[in-house]
């Protein structure tokens, strides 16, 4: 399946979904105009790769994905979104495929950390919470 790239921009984050190097990385700001019009590309691709891994064969499958988040800030209405994003991680992680999700923080805010163990436990996936060296 064909990688996904989005560049970032000033108000949306750099999003990088590459099975091939086996690496789903999200990162920057995120307060697109139209957060609906930015994040369905990434749904749907990531909707089409579970289809994808679940018709495969178990010994097929993509055996583990590194997942990356490190949002400097993110609005409401993205925070939605990205919590659709773990759901979809999480219809991987019942095929069977091992995901290391590391979520980034900035060590003063206590905040984006909250916000962390909240996708964590609503998404029901086990995050790895890392202070990041911006």
């Amino acid at each position: 399946m064909e990688k996904l790239i989005i560049e970032s921009t000033v108000n949306s984050p750099r999003i990088v979904l590459d099975p091939e190097e086996k690496k789903f990385e999200f990162s920057g700001e995120s307060r697109p105009e139209n957060v609906r019009n930015f994040y369905l590309p990434v749904l749907e691709w990531l909707e089409k790769f579970t289809t994808n891994q679940s018709g495969l064969k178990e010994r097929e499958r993509t055996s583990a994905l590194n997942c990356l988040f490190n949002f400097e800030y993110f609005n409401s209405t993205s925070a939605k979104y990205i919590l659709d994003i773990f759901k979809s991680l999480n219809a991987l992680h019942l095929l069977g495929i091992e995901l290391e999700i590391k979520w980034l923080y900035e060590e003063d805010d206590e905040d984006m950390l909250e916000v962390g163990e909240e996708m964590s436990r609503m998404s029901k996936l086990e995050f790895e919470y890392v202070i990041s060296d911006a």
